[in-house]
């Protein structure tokens, strides 16, 4: 073991005042034989793994003491044919202090030169954040006259690592730092703290266990008056949890008033230990005052240091209760944290396993932060905890939710420790019948939280029954395998208590204004206290309540149902694009469909597969699929009713067990399970609200028409998945597959996930394509027969629509063949050229008797104006022909000679020819 050093002292000293009122640790040291089991999954095969790809590791110790050794490859999937596993060393083996464990060979060897080992002890000296298997709570210990902002909310309140140590908080309130550790054998603990300041109740102790803690001298921790100092405590073998805990008081005009109670010790029943064999523990001594623990919330401390309920329209966070301001109610409840003593409407028990038989016994032990379960008679008896809840009253708007029948939520947080095969009951009762079990968990889980939806207004008894071993054994050799609970919260109780006040609408009466509820889908103005309905598109998140803000948009391609309480496709879905639009309609694919994935088989060889059902869209957001839990019926004898638990999802999943298997006549169908309880949004995208449909996990679409894809999730939270899972469908058109299609899964996931929580499946079909449109067919005219045309409509290939519109009907118009339209050009043009050609002949003649004219005038203008003209005829005789024959000296062509004639032609139809004298006179006109 290391010895403390002193270099980190004048740091200590050094720090600023502010930290002078903290409490830190800097160095922590388990010497102890601890066990530490990972399990690792082993990837696809590959190569063979080489000696460098993997390491061992030591399994969990069966009942026998044993183990085995298992080779773990450092990466999962990269290699494969790892060793087989062999026997390993006996559980309680350990190598001592500067030695380590040779897992090849399974011996201990020293360490090489410049290294060191604390053999079985772990050490903590690095605090850059909050070491695994560490935990941080805080909760408001603080008792006084009044509530105020810096007392009530103590959630940021808690142990801060600062690199390298530790350091609690600095308010008034408590802070505790939680250590769990199960010894192979017995050890100590070693920590350096430094505390300065007196202001601050500084405890350390170690719980065993039975939850009790060790002796009480050493709990209380002195102030450190010259830096760090050294603290060392024993530890038992078994299950130890450590313990650090601050509480600051206030110094100012407010004097906290602390309440100290008196602790009493002693032996758990059954008591099945020895007090005065050798070496054994000494009950520790009674009267030692310590701080009493908080009331739950909706409750409040007595003088006489009790819990009573606070009245109706009062809240409280485990203090003094607080009257609700105007315009808001109490939201009655159960809110169960803190277990000093057993809830008046609870009860423990304890029922053989053997005779089913209830024996007059204590099942479950309070432990202050949770509530455990006792030793009992036996191994296979069942612990019973029971809870009583006489009625609920939901808000108006939930009861007018008939989709969604939620009355209550039922909200626990618990965790199993188990070394063989431990069972965990959750089991409802209704109206005093039978209860029937609704959820087991088997084997040891992590702390973890469910959740169970009340769907019925009636007297309910809820029951947690513990089972360490189903093997009928006498004597009690698992006493270290324990369920524990640390909260239990029921909403919407009858004559419940309240943590807090939700706003509520006013309703105006003789007395004044009284709360009243609004109608589902309406919000509540925080400044008129009226109720107004949400926006279309959009939901109500919260029952009752205020600003518009409390409206949620729903998510692409969604629309809200009638009372704003889901979001749900229609079954129709509208994609924009530069070049047309493209209208989608799923309705074909509304009702449910099944598929079921590759068979698996268990160590035994038992055969099980995946069933998956789906219920994509449509149905006004109702839940249309449905997996059962039929285990339960089939071993019921005919006649007899039977339980069977079923939950209605849009995706869900059940495993199921052939009957040829079984050896019943129907498949066993067990742990059912929602993948899908709410429509996130549809779209092209492949991501939307942080969830991915990876494209790659399924085979390339070929046709240029992207996969829709619905989003959803769902409200199952685990450990593995502590956001809860998620579903994407992807819709693809395929015109070779008729609706409603085929559904596949992942080639690489076989049963639609890689990773538990996320899931993913392709749904082809034709129905999947868009809606045909006129962009989606084209035209085909034929040709003129018989005075008759033909234009027909066809798709155009690849046929890549579905439904939509039809083909238009074949049209038939009348038409003239090509030989009537040449006829009738020819005869045209003949005509044509027979015109132009007695125009032609007739402006002609015409010409030659204006140029006659023309020539005798100008003769005529060169005698003199005293002169007539001679004579060269007599005088034109009727019916003398005036036409001479003329010899001209130049010539004009026949077009010269009509642009001429145009030209020359008066409005009055004669001809007008400018005469000029030889003599230049003056012109004349005749």
């Amino acid at each position: 073991m290391a010895e403390p050093g002193h270099s980190h002292q004048p740091s200590a000293r050094g720090r600023g005042r502010n930290e002078r009122h903290t409490v830190r640790l800097l160095r922590l040291l388990l010497w102890a034989g601890t066990a530490f089991q990972v399990t690792q999954g082993t990837g696809p095969e590959l190569h063979a793994c080489k000696e460098s790809e993997y390491h061992y590791e030591y399994t969990a110790c069966d009942s026998t003491g044993s183990r085995w050794r298992v080779a773990v490859p450092h990466t999962p999937g990269l290699c494969t044919s790892l060793p087989d596993p062999v026997k390993g060393t006996e559980c309680s083996f350990s190598c001592n202090a500067g030695e380590f464990l040779d897992m090849k060979d399974q011996s201990c060897k020293p360490c090489a030169e410049g290294r060191y080992s604390l053999g079985t002890g772990i050490r903590f000296d690095e605090w850059d954040e909050l070491p695994h298997g560490f935990a941080s709570l805080s909760a408001n210990m603080e008792i006084d006259d009044g509530l105020s902002e810096s007392t009530e909310n103590c959630t940021s309140s808690k142990w801060v690592p600062r690199g390298d140590y530790i350091a609690s908080n600095t308010d008034e309130c408590t802070a505790t730092l939680m250590y769990a550790v199960n010894l192979k054998q017995s050890g100590t603990v070693n920590f350096e703290y430094y505390y300065p300041d007196s202001s601050i109740i500084f405890e350390f102790y170690v719980q065993n266990d039975q939850c009790q803690p060790n002796v009480d001298d050493s709990r209380w921790m002195k102030t450190t008056e010259k830096g760090w100092e050294f603290h060392s405590v024993e530890l038992n073998r078994g299950n130890n949890v450590l313990y650090w805990r601050t509480t600051a008081f206030s110094v100012g005009s407010k004097v906290s008033k602390a309440v100290l109670t008196q602790l009493m010790y002693k032996w758990a029943k059954p008591k099945i230990c020895g007090e005065d064999l050798e070496g054994a523990v000494k009950l520790p001594a009674s009267g030692v005052k310590t701080l009493c623990p908080p009331c739950n919330p909706g409750f409040f401390k007595t003088n006489n240091s009790t819990c009573e309920p606070c009245p109706y329209g009062s809240y409280s966070n485990g203090s003094d209760c607080t009257h609700c301001p105007a315009g808001t109610q109490p939201a009655v409840g159960f809110e169960y944290k803190w277990w000093n003593t057993l809830p008046a409407n609870m009860e423990t028990t304890v029922l053989s396993g053997i005779n089913f038989e209830y024996k007059g016994m204590t099942g479950w032990e309070v432990a202050g932060d949770y509530i455990y379960t006792a030793v009992g008679a036996s191994d296979n008896d069942f612990m019973i905890l029971t809870l009583v809840v006489p009625g609920f009253r939901p808000p108006e708007s939930v009861m007018a939710d008939t989709e969604n029948k939620e009355v209550a939520r039922i909200t626990f947080v618990f965790e199993t420790i188990c070394s063989v095969n431990c069972e965990l009951y959750f089991m409802v009762g209704m109206n005093s019948r039978t209860n029937t079990p609704v959820e087991t968990w088997k084997g040891s889980k992590g702390k973890q939280s469910y959740t169970y939806t009340v769907e019925e207004n009636a007297t309910m008894s809820f029951t947690w029954a513990f089972q360490r071993t189903t093997f009928h054994e006498a004597g009690r050799k698992y006493t270290n395998d324990v369920a524990k609970i640390y909260s239990i919260n029921v909403t919407n109780v009858m004559d419940g208590v309240a943590s807090y006040c939700r706003p509520c609408a006013l309703e105006a009466s003789d007395i004044g204004s009284s709360c009243t509820s609004c109608p589902a889908g309406y919000y509540i103005d925080r400044d008129s206290g009226t109720c107004h309905s949400c926006p279309p598109n959009t939901i109500l998140k919260a029952h009752q309540p205020y600003g518009v803000q409390a409206c949620v948009p729903c998510g692409p391609g969604t629309k809200n149902n009638k009372i704003h309480s889901l979001c749900y496709n229609d079954c129709t879905f509208t994609r924009n694009t530069p070049a047309r639009t493209f209208n989608y309609n799923f309705s074909t694919l509304a009702n449910t469909v099944t598929l079921a994935g590759g068979s698996s088989f268990t160590s035994k060889g038992l055969k099980y597969f995946h069933h998956f059902t789906f219920s994509l869209c449509g149905n006004q957001g109702k839940k249309m699929s449905v997996c059962t839990d039929n285990v339960t019926d089939l071993r019921i004898p005919e006649g007899e009713s039977g339980f069977s638990k079923s939950i209605a999802a849009y995706v869900c999943q059940a495993v199921i067990i052939p009957p040829e298997v079984t050896g019943y006549k129907a498949g066993v169908s067990s742990q059912p399970v929602s993948l899908a309880d709410r429509l996130i949004g549809v779209t092209t995208d492949m991501t939307l609200d942080g969830i991915t449909s990876p494209a790659e996990l399924f085979h390339p679409e070929s046709l240029g028409i992207p996969d829709v894809i619905f989003f959803y999730r769902s409200n199952d939270v685990t450990q593995s998945c502590s956001s809860g899972r998620s579903t994407t469908i992807r819709v693809r058109c395929n015109p070779q597959k008729s609706a409603p299609g085929s559904l596949s899964l992942p080639s690489t996931c076989s049963d639609g996930t890689c990773d538990g929580c996320n899931f993913h499946f392709l749904w082809e079909s034709v129905a999947a394509c868009p809606l045909c449109s006129v962009a989606d067919y084209h035209a085909i005219v034929s040709s003129c027969v018989a005075g008759i045309q033909k234009t027909t409509y066809v798709w155009r290939e690849p046929k890549l629509c579905s439904g939509g519109i039809s083909l238009p009907e074949q049209r038939v118009t009348i038409c003239k063949t090509i030989d009537f339209w040449l006829k009738v050009g020819i005869s045209a043009g003949t005509c044509t050229a027979i015109l132009l050609t007695v125009l032609t002949c007739y402006f002609w003649k015409k010409n030659q008797k204006l140029e006659y004219k023309y020539s005798k005038l100008v003769m005529n203008a060169t005698l003199k104006d005293c002169d007539l003209p001679a004579a060269d005829s007599c005088a034109i005789m009727e019916g003398e022909d005036v036409e001479d024959d003329l010899i001209f000296t130049s010539k004009k062509s026949l077009f010269g000679k009509i642009k001429s004639f145009t030209s020359k032609r008066t409005p009055d139809g004669f001809d007008s020819v400018p005469l000029k004298t030889s003599s230049g006179g003056p012109d004349m006109d005749l």
